[in-house]
């Protein structure tokens, strides 16, 4: 292993780096400081949105890194949530895709203009989402995957706690779970290397959040070790299905819509 950054090549030739930075929840000062350790660290690709309320601040960041030359504005893959018209007007190369099901993801993409180019959604080693890794696949889409370490006491961006009955979730048990501790003994690597090791190899970007710099450094050392064969069907086997979504239940009040996309099967 070389121990470089790895990448997924869309249909239109772009390249997205394929460990990025999620940015949800990350605040103020913390998201600036994570920013600066991010790209210390040598992270390239940053996952934004307008309702996460820290655009200006992430922003503000990169300029200054822009300015001081350290780095070049081609060197970063920026995500928020862009459309055709952004495309036109230069400001973005390709469009993506998040929280959609397979349904709805054929239906924009028999529909656009610009083909879309990755789906970005809830995937760790209890969610998988083969069947919808499939289906982007044969459209030529990229996935790109959130909370890929799972994601304990998550809530919307940009909204207040909601309190949950945790009896009735899935357990959010991956960073201790035997299979995957047993594997990362014996690579000598943390179970959040080995879990996002995992997400990589089965070509799927992932965008774990960290405002911690040791973490984030951890969270990138991922390059320099590869899982075997049977590592990769050790950990498959720990996909729970539609069982292991983390995210549904906090947005109860949407479970109705006609386009709420979690009620589909994938």
């Amino acid at each position: 292993m070389t121990g470089k950054m790895e990448y997924l090549t869309f249909f239109n030739g772009h390249k997205m780096p394929i460990l990025g930075l999620g940015t949800a929840h990350a605040l103020g000062d913390d998201i600036e400081k994570a920013i600066d350790a991010a790209l210390e660290i040598g992270y390239r690709h940053i996952d934004t949105a307008r309702r996460y309320n820290n655009e200006a601040q992430i922003g503000r960041t990169l300029k200054k890194w822009l300015d001081s030359g350290k780095i070049k504005r081609e060197d970063l893959f920026i995500v928020t949530k862009a459309m055709e018209g952004q495309v036109d007007a230069g400001r973005a190369r390709s469009i993506g895709l998040s929280n959609f099901n397979a349904r709805q993801v054929k239906r924009v993409w028999q529909s656009a203009r610009i083909k879309p180019a990755n789906l970005q959604v809830e995937l760790h080693v209890y969610f998988q989402q083969s069947q919808l890794r499939a289906f982007c696949r044969a459209l030529d889409i990229t996935v790109c995957g959130y909370i890929p370490l799972g994601a304990p006491g998550v809530r919307p961006p940009g909204r207040a706690a909601i309190t949950v009955d945790t009896s009735k979730q899935p357990k959010r048990d991956q960073m201790t779970n035997p299979v995957v501790s047993q594997i990362a003994q014996k690579h000598r690597k943390t179970n959040a290397q080995v879990l996002l090791r995992y997400v990589v190899q089965l070509g799927v970007a992932a965008i774990p959040k960290s405002t911690n710099p040791d973490r984030l450094r951890q969270n990138f050392d991922v390059f320099d070790f590869e899982l075997s064969a049977e590592d990769m069907e050790a950990l498959e086997q720990l996909d729970k299905g539609s069982a292991g979504r983390q995210v549904r239940a906090f947005i109860p009040e949407m479970a109705n819509h006609p386009e709420y996309p979690f009620n589909a099967h994938y």
